[in-house]
């Protein structure tokens, strides 16, 4: 009971403390605010990064076109060095006449033009359809195939993956370097708020410790006020991100810029950024606080 008492006591402390100082605590709050928000911003990016990554994976493929005049056994020949190459996943093979043969099922403007065509006549070309392993490695994985005797050409969307890659990896880098600012500067804000608090109580920390009471006695309601900043720091980015979030993908059906680029799903997602956003603005409140009182004890 005496320990409840105690840490209840504390906390009206630590309420009255952030009210008492109240310009410097909303200056802590907002800057926990735009930090949080960022850090989610910063999480929801690289998630859907790794996200978009894998659907590459999942998605391109490397289409090897042979030459016209190859025959079956060439056709396995071709199928053996594919196969050696340890980025391979897996491959299809479609020869053209069965390429042909969608083609007319597909429109019938193809089917009037290719109906008359004999095997002979087909222009269209043997293909090898191919997965690759490691999306890094598909240039080096196509520029080998492509050296394969009977290949007439490869094509896998050369330049657009990288592209691609090289962008959203320069947005995460550039998120992450403003977080860290933030989290900086939100850490800086918190403990000056503490340390005036401390300052305004001097003499109270002073009488406490002739008194005998321990170092615990004395950080907890310094603790407890960057407990309350963080946590009703978190409360406004928490909202924006499950709202937000939600209803960005609500409104773009899973999709941004492009059918190609999908967003994942917002449940659970967003509720387990959320934990994260909610969890790191109270240890960034508490551990601000802790480091300012504990330097000022050590005095």
């Amino acid at each position: 009971m005496k320990l409840l008492r105690m840490i209840s006591r504390d906390f009206r402390d630590a309420v009255k403390s952030v009210f008492r100082n109240i310009s410097l605590s909303m200056a802590s709050l907002s800057c926990i605010v735009i930090t949080l928000i960022l850090v989610a911003l910063a999480i929801i990016t690289s998630y859907n990064i790794n996200n978009f990554s894998k659907n590459i994976k999942n998605d391109f493929t490397i289409v090897v076109f042979l030459e016209n005049e190859i025959d079956q056994e060439g056709i396995s020949e071709v199928k053996t060095k594919i196969v050696e190459n340890k980025n391979i996943e897996e491959y299809t093979f479609q020869g053209k006449q069965d390429i042909a043969k969608e083609m007319m099922e597909s429109s019938n403007i193809y089917k009037n033009i290719m109906e008359t065509w004999s095997e002979e006549d087909n222009p269209l070309k043997d293909t090898f359809v191919i997965k690759v392993k490691d999306i890094d490695k598909i240039t080096k994985t196509a520029q080998d195939i492509e050296k394969i005797s009977g290949v007439y050409s490869v094509n896998y969307g050369e330049g657009i993956i990288e592209k691609f890659l090289k962008i959203f990896k320069m947005i995460e880098k550039a998120l992450i370097i403003v977080v860290v600012l933030f989290v900086l500067i939100t850490m800086l804000l918190i403990t000056n708020t503490i340390k005036l608090t401390i300052f305004a109580r001097k003499r109270e920390i002073e009488i406490m410790r002739l008194v005998g009471a321990s170092n615990f006695n004395i950080e907890l309601p310094f603790i407890f006020e960057g407990f309350i900043l963080g946590f009703f720091g978190s409360i406004l980015p928490v909202i924006t991100i499950i709202y937000g979030y939600t209803y960005l993908f609500d409104n773009f059906d899973g999709q941004i810029f492009s059918p190609f680029i999908k967003l994942v799903e917002p449940t659970p997602f967003v509720y387990a950024i959320a934990l994260i956003i909610l969890s790191l603005g109270i240890f960034v409140g508490m551990f601000s606080s802790f480091r300012a009182v504990k330097k000022y004890l050590k005095v």
